[in-house]
């Protein structure tokens, strides 16, 4: 498969098909098909809903979408020789979203990767959306404290090269540009409530490093969708850090925390229209490294409702740390939650070859959904 040629801009707008080849009330009807599969294969949660031909389905998956090196993922997707990018779309297409969040894409200032990543799909999503992240911008300085200057932990946020592992986002709809946020520039030390490390009683960060270093890892955007009849959509799209792979100042820990704090700032101030939170926490609630309680708390707020309560998202195995649950979709309590499930099939079920045998074919993590209504 190529690239095709297109018109780029930062936001990567397309053109949307409307008038009789709207695909929307084809997509409609074929989804309450996959839906009742779900019963017999998938975990999946179910809320009682009257189901209508408005129902958005959105959906968070943290595929492996990185490469080793600028370019490769563009190689690779174009290539059409590997299985794993074969398995990750095969997933994207049963599931049909409306809206797709991607927290681990490889970002190039053209968007000639996710360009040819929609167009690899059967899922007809016009409209592409991405921001610069802020995995491996160089900072210049030593921020994990090892001695060592240019590393990949001493960038903006850990990679190996500048947009490595970033955000993207698929969609039907249109994204209201001129009305999107990108919190990714916040310092840390500039969050209300953050807490930088410290380490024997004293400040982990020299000033240099604090008045450098940002908050978000990845990126925290806020995206407005267009839908049809004015309706409000705002996105509010993260990748944390993990909370690990740091040391007793607990540097990754705290800051995976403080971007999960983010989001509690702006709900508690002036909460986007019709927002629905979207991403990788990379924090389970009950299970695996992390300030738990931060979740736990986050979770317990009235003004989104959490779907998929108590569902595991990703399996690295005995070995790792098992099921735990990462990616979320909290939808703000003036949407109706239809259905929500996480793509996860039952051994020897016809979805079960999209995983593989290991639960890895397609990466470590489940793409989960919410069907919407309002």
């Amino acid at each position: 498969m190529g690239v095709f040629a297109c018109q780029y801009n930062d936001a990567r707008r397309r053109p949307q098909p409307r008038g009789a080849d709207d695909p929307f009330a084809t997509q409609t009807r074929l989804r309450s098909r996959r839906v009742a599969r779900c019963y017999g294969g998938l975990i999946c949660a179910f809320w009682a809903g009257s189901a209508s031909a408005d129902t958005l389905r959105i959906a968070t998956f943290a595929a492996p979408l990185s490469r080793d090196g600028p370019g490769l993922l563009l190689r690779d997707i174009q290539r059409g020789e590997d299985d794993q990018l074969v398995a990750i779309a095969q997933i994207i297409d049963l599931i049909a979203p409306d809206v797709l969040v991607l927290t681990d894409f490889d970002y190039d200032l053209d968007g000639l990767a996710l360009d040819a990543f929609a167009q690899s799909l059967e899922l007809d999503l016009p409209y592409r959306f991405a921001l610069a992240p802020n995995t491996g911008v160089p900072t210049g300085l030593d921020i994990d404290g090892n001695g060592w200057r240019g590393d990949a932990r001493d960038a903006q946020g850990y990679r190996r090269f500048v947009g490595d592992g970033g955000m993207a986002i698929l969609s039907r709809f249109a994204v209201i540009e001129d009305k999107v946020q990108d919190l990714s520039h916040l310092l840390w030390r500039d969050l209300e409530g953050a807490q930088l490390p410290t380490l024997d009683g004293e400040p982990f960060f020299s000033a240099p490093i604090q008045d450098t270093l940002r908050l978000s890892s990845t990126g925290h955007w806020i995206v407005p969708l267009q839908l049809p009849d004015d309706e409000a959509l705002s996105l509010m799209v993260f990748a944390a850090t993990p909370p690990v792979f740091d040391g007793p100042e607990d540097m990754n820990g705290l800051r995976n925390r403080d971007e999960l704090r983010l989001w509690e700032n702006v709900l508690s101030a002036t909460p986007p229209e019709g927002f629905v939170i979207a991403g990788n926490a990379n924090l389970d609630p009950s299970n695996g490294a992390g300030l738990q309680d931060a979740m736990q708390a986050f979770l317990r707020r009235p003004d989104f409702t959490d779907p998929h309560n108590g569902q595991p998202n990703a399996d690295w195995g005995s070995d790792g740390p098992g099921q735990l649950r990462v990616s979320y979709i909290l939808p703000s309590t003036t949407w109706e939650i239809a259905a929500a499930g996480t793509f996860w099939p039952a051994p020897k079920t016809p979805e079960s070859d999209l995983i593989g045998d290991d639960g890895a074919a397609a990466g470590p993590h489940r793409m989960i959904w919410v069907d919407l209504i309002r």
